[in-house]
């Protein structure tokens, strides 16, 4: 079983010419407002790429959760620890230019009070993987990544939004995901001098006995595990956004592992859901199911 510890958020999505710059307005002719959140995504990606998965979490009591937890609900995730308190659903606002790209702002909401106590009573074992990102409180990652070690289970850590993890959850973790960017707030919080992913992977497992990913975007993915290193080049794919993407590859990803994969299996399923999820607008719809990504791994690596 994968347990995903994390953010569910509504997200209100509009299509702009170009991305503002600071101070600045730009228009765009309309909305769509889409179920995610990192949580929530996260989730998703592992339960379509064909994992059980438990999400552990919090929604408001306003009409805003129904729709962030309506995608995950019809594909089967359990949402049984997903708590309802007294304030609004967690947000995000996002603009898509016309290449793709993508600028970003979170309101937490009810994602500032979601509890990792219900880890506490569920029966975790060896075969168990906790995902975690940081839209949640971090006090309550550490705690369920300790309940998930002492059950025998692995973390893995997706370092978004970017930021310095506490030094005890990063001791504890199996696996680490992170972009280019992410990867870079690591290093710099460690005081490496590393600037490149490649460089930024092989010490993080080098030197932290922690497998580290780093994905590339359009460039595909690099990751260094047991002091071995995979370099995959991303499938050739018609971009429409990249909303979801590091999603849909870190719940893939996880999947994969759970399901038995090794670690380059597992690199190649977490990169094609990446690379799928661009090519259809927002976050949880553009998220690919388990046929589509064995297909794309199949065209692309084996």
């Amino acid at each position: 079983m994968i347990v995903v510890f994390g953010s569910l958020n509504v997200d209100l999505v509009t299509p702009v010419e170009r991305l503002p710059g600071a101070g600045e307005t730009v228009m765009g002719p309309s909305y769509a407002l889409h179920p995610g959140g990192k949580g929530a995504n996260q989730a998703l990606a592992a339960r379509r790429a064909g994992a059980p998965v438990r999400l552990v979490g919090a929604v408001g009591t306003d009409a805003f959760a129904d729709i962030a937890l309506s995608l995950l609900a019809a594909d089967g995730v359990d949402l049984a620890d997903v708590a309802r308190v007294a304030v609004p659903t967690g947000a995000a606002f996002i603009a898509v230019d016309a290449d793709g790209a993508n600028q970003i702002v979170v309101a937490a909401g009810a994602n500032a009070q979601a509890s990792a106590t219900p880890l506490a009573s569920l029966p975790l074992g060896e075969g168990d993987i906790l995902l975690l990102q940081r839209e949640v409180p971090e006090a309550e990652c550490l705690m369920a990544a300790r309940r998930m070690k002492q059950a025998g289970g692995r973390v893995i850590l997706n370092l978004a939004p970017a930021g310095p993890p506490d030094p005890a959850l990063l001791a504890g973790l199996d696996m680490l995901v992170a972009n280019e960017h992410e990867a870079l707030v690591l290093a710099q919080s460690l005081g490496w001098a590393e600037r490149e992913p490649d460089d930024i992977a092989r010490r993080c497992d080098g030197e932290l006995g922690i497998a580290c990913i780093v994905t590339l975007g359009a460039e595909g993915v690099v990751g260094w595990h047991g002091g071995v290193r995979r370099r995959l080049a991303a499938p050739a794919v018609s971009v429409v956004d990249t909303v979801a993407a590091g999603d849909s590859f870190t719940g893939a990803f996880a999947a994969a592992l759970s399901a038995g994969y090794g670690f380059s299996g597992a690199l190649q399923r977490g990169l094609a859901a990446g690379s799928l999820a661009c090519t259809a607008a927002g976050a949880q719809p553009s998220i690919p199911r388990r046929d589509a990504i064995e297909a794309l791994v199949g065209q692309s690596f084996l």
